[in-house]
């Protein structure tokens, strides 16, 4: 696929009370209309019996069935020191820069732009006076492993890692910060194309050294991953290989 400097069609938005929800009626965001809030209720999806379990390890994310596809619920959950005080409150901030609606934004830019990305059905935004608290509702990509899971059960090949490389360098040449690429966030489907997911905090920039920070961050990653797995047998020469992949280079297997 060709990427594009494409926008996204403008999102439909409902506002009740406190609560604003946006959500993209093209892409399964007609039950979010018809449910309302309780359609980012895992309760309700359990009540349903459409729940279909939780992220491991991230019990903010939770996963349920409707209709022909699987969807992923995440309750945005504050991290380090701030959670002692507060676990998913965030300042209040102007209309259209939470948290919540700039990922589902973001998401919805680099979907249209024809880039692997999960589509992005759906936000919430829940204000208390000086705070809120927000989700976000995306299709599940099927048959999906993470590249942390792959790596602790087998190599990945030459080729596996030039085409990784060159997946990160279509985001970054569309301008994609990711402010988090780790191991957990980057996907291998059952056709072996990769996927990025999460990316509260990401934002679309002109490229430039953030680039090479994006690169460092996933590769520390990968060593944190790898240190200690019996069958992760990543070297110099398989980060060498993602290098050319990411240059647009042949797939010829170099040495460290």
């Amino acid at each position: 696929m060709k990427d594009q400097q494409t926008a996204a069609p403008q999102a439909a938005r409902i506002e009740a009370g406190n609560t604003v929800m946006l959500y993209d009626p093209s892409q399964g965001g007609n039950f979010v209309a018809e449910l309302g809030a309780q359609a980012f209720d895992p309760d309700y999806w359990q009540a349903q019996a459409a729940l279909r379990g939780a992220a491991r390890g991230r019990g903010n994310t939770w996963f349920f069935a409707l209709n022909e596809h699987t969807y992923a619920l995440r309750h945005y959950r504050r991290g380090g020191w701030v959670a002692k005080f507060s676990t998913d409150r965030y300042l209040r901030v102007a209309p259209g820069r939470s948290r919540p609606e700039r990922e589902f934004a973001l998401t919805r830019n680099l979907h249209a732009a024809g880039l692997p990305v999960p589509v992005a059905v759906a936000a919430r935004l829940q204000t208390n006076g000086y705070f809120y608290r927000g989700d976000l509702l995306t299709q599940q990509i099927p048959n999906v492993v993470t590249l942390a899971e792959r790596l602790a059960v087998a190599d990945l090949d030459q080729d596996a890692w030039h085409s990784l490389g060159g997946t990160v360098a279509r985001f970054h040449r569309f301008g994609l910060d990711h402010a988090d690429l780790n191991a957990h966030n980057v996907l291998c489907d059952a056709q072996g194309q990769w996927w990025l997911i999460d990316f509260d905090r990401g934002c679309l920039r002109t490229p430039g050294l953030w680039c090479d920070a994006n690169l460092v961050r996933l590769r520390r990653s990968i060593l944190k991953i790898c240190d200690g797995l019996e069958l992760c047998d990543f070297d110099e020469s398989c980060w060498l290989t993602l290098l050319r992949g990411y240059r647009g280079d042949s797939r010829r297997t170099v040495s460290a």
